[in-house]
């Protein structure tokens, strides 16, 4: 019989889907196994509740538990406009939060890049919830040990993040990719960031998509340029929620006016289908200052359709491999 309530502490098996009712139960994301065993797994879902390294509004903290309230509706149903349950062919667990020592700052980083270097020894790839966007830097050096440096990246966002800062121990969500690029871990020349609408003297080589230029030639248009930039590079996808306009996700640190739609950005995310995706996140949800929950509504959905593509790619790659 088909386990009904509290499958996140219940299933026994790492794919399928069970009865749950939206209001109630654990809340993993998308009602996924509360699991540390990372043998047979393809998706390794983890919160990193760390908002220390924001510059304006914090509460980001809060971001991977509002996600993954928000995404019990996503659970329930066939994934739209897929029409697939990604969890029959796509093994995810969701893994929990990073642990870290908020009163030892310099301790933060190196204690998620062993976080990701744990999960991405086992051969899972890693969809993580923000947290401020400082969680990337770090998330970035596990990757580029696993996938090879330089990575490309594809990143939305309203700031490009490349501020000028050469202090090694610092934190601050709007300077790692600056550290990024300096470090080797991504290339700019490949990587492109999508939806920026605040201005840097340096964007240090990155292809800038801003959020001007999606409005006047569409999602379609938008699609092609960042498929042409990273090819068929390992490539990373970061996701600041601040990249939507307000409008759509008040919840967030440092919400800026002119961004994208919901409805843009999951088609963007959407047409991920190409690129060689070696891992993900979402990041700056900020729970004190959304409204009914709409920015974590978003953000999950935004993940959902990230695993959806996930499960396509790895569909393919079995076919190819049977033919």
């Amino acid at each position: 019989m088909d386990i009904k309530g509290d499958s996140a502490i219940r299933r026994k098996t790492l794919y399928g889907s069970s009865p749950e009712n939206t209001y109630s139960g654990v809340l993993s994301f998308m009602r996924r196994n509360y699991s540390r065993e990372l043998e047979g797994v393809d998706v390794v879902v983890s919160g990193i509740p760390l908002d220390l390294a924001t510059t304006f509004r914090p509460g980001a903290r809060l971001g991977p538990a509002a996600v993954r309230a928000a995404s019990v509706q996503l659970g329930e149903l066939m994934a739209f406009p897929w029409g697939f349950d990604p969890f029959d062919e796509l093994a995810v667990i969701d893994y929990g939060d990073c642990w870290f020592d908020a009163h030892n700052p310099l301790t933060i980083a190196p204690t998620i890049v062993e976080h990701a270097r744990t999960i991405l020894a086992s051969g899972a790839k890693m969809l993580t919830f923000g947290g401020d966007h400082f969680i990337t830097y770090p998330l970035l050096k596990a990757h580029a040990e696993k996938y090879g440096k330089p990575l490309s990246l594809i990143h939305f966002d309203a700031h490009c993040d490349t501020w000028a800062d050469d202090n090694p121990d610092s934190l601050n969500h709007g300077t790692m990719f600056y550290k990024a690029v300096k470090e080797g871990l991504v290339d700019p020349a490949t990587s492109v960031q999508i939806g920026i609408r605040t201005w840097n003297e340096d964007f240090l080589g990155f292809n800038i998509i801003d959020a001007p230029w999606v409005h006047e030639h569409g999602t379609a248009a938008t699609l092609a340029r960042i498929l042409s930039i990273v090819g068929e590079r390992p490539t990373y996808l970061t996701f600041d929620i601040d990249c939507l306009d307000p409008a759509f996700a008040p919840g967030t640190g440092t919400p800026v006016a002119g961004g994208l739609s919901s409805a843009q950005a999951l088609a963007l995310v959407r047409g991920m289908g190409p690129v060689n995706l070696v891992g993900m996140d979402v990041v700056e949800v900020a729970p004190p200052f959304d409204h009914s929950e709409v920015t974590a509504l978003a953000a999950a959905h935004l993940a959902a359709d990230m695993l959806c593509v996930l499960r396509n790619q790895k569909l393919a790659a079995r076919n190819a491999i049977k033919k």
